[in-house]
């Protein structure tokens, strides 16, 4: 079997007496697309953070592409291909859609000292930014839309397609469902899934329709710790996880 994109090993993380982080051990495999779910407080979050570099564990390790990176910045594991998307939408609100994934595409060259220069004139640019749009379903005509007035749906669209820019060995996914319609949660199932097999994947969500359409493996955290983690089939038919948080989300 080949080696895994990301390998989380016995990670610890304490706040004072709260064990937020209690001996997780995960692993994201190449093509694959990952699902870690938890009902609120979990520790889902304070997981994301570690493995983003954005908190340091207290015990463990983690693996990214062949390489130990737990005490790596960041910004240099962004470096190293770890790209994420966010549950609350960061994106340049008074530039285009068009103009977003333009920046983030020369970002993504190493061309930081040029990041202000007007890429709307760079064809080379926008040209791989409406690839992206297009990859992400966001269409043609919304390209040129200002981020502000983009749907909530629209913009998690483009936060996907910013996220892609970089060309990422990983892709995270903090909850790219939150806040969308039904509608809209299915279109972003569809993006994900057209996404699938090319790029690994690792999706925090609490969407449950939307992570058993996708997931091919599913890790389940509870109070910090992991109860279950396998086929999605599985995880659905398990007691344990049933009982602490899947009849939860389905109100019974």
């Amino acid at each position: 079997m080949a080696e895994p994109v990301l390998a989380v090993r016995n990670l610890v993380k304490r706040f004072g007496g709260l064990v937020a982080t209690d001996d997780l051990t995960l692993e994201v495999r190449p093509g694959e697309l990952h699902a870690l779910i938890g009902p609120n407080g979990a520790g889902k979050t304070t997981a994301i953070g570690q493995i983003c570099g954005e908190i340091a564990p207290d015990s463990g390790s983690i693996r990214f592409d062949g390489a130990d990176i737990t005490g790596l910045s960041f910004a240099q594991r962004v470096r190293r291909g770890l790209s994420r998307t966010f549950q609350i939408v960061q994106l340049l609100d008074d530039d285009t859609a068009l103009e977003n994934v333009s920046l983030a595409v020369q970002a993504a060259e190493g061309h930081s000292f040029r990041f202000w220069r007007n890429a709307r004139l760079d064809r080379r640019l926008t040209d791989r930014a409406r690839a992206l749009l297009a990859q992400v379903g966001l269409p043609e005509e919304r390209a040129r839309v200002r981020a502000s007035d983009l749907s909530h749906g629209e913009r998690k669209q483009l936060e996907l397609a910013i996220a892609l820019a970089p060309g990422p060995k990983l892709l995270l996914l903090d909850e790219p469902m939150a806040g969308l319609g039904a509608a809209e949660s299915l279109r972003m199932t569809e993006v994900l899934r057209a996404l699938k097999g090319r790029i690994p994947m690792l999706l925090v969500e609490h969407d449950m329709d939307a992570v058993f359409a996708l997931a091919d493996r599913v890790s389940v955290l509870v109070y910090g710790r992991c109860i279950a983690s396998g086929l999605p089939e599985a995880i659905r038919a398990d007691p344990a996880v049933r009982e602490a948080y899947l009849t939860e989300e389905d109100g019974h």
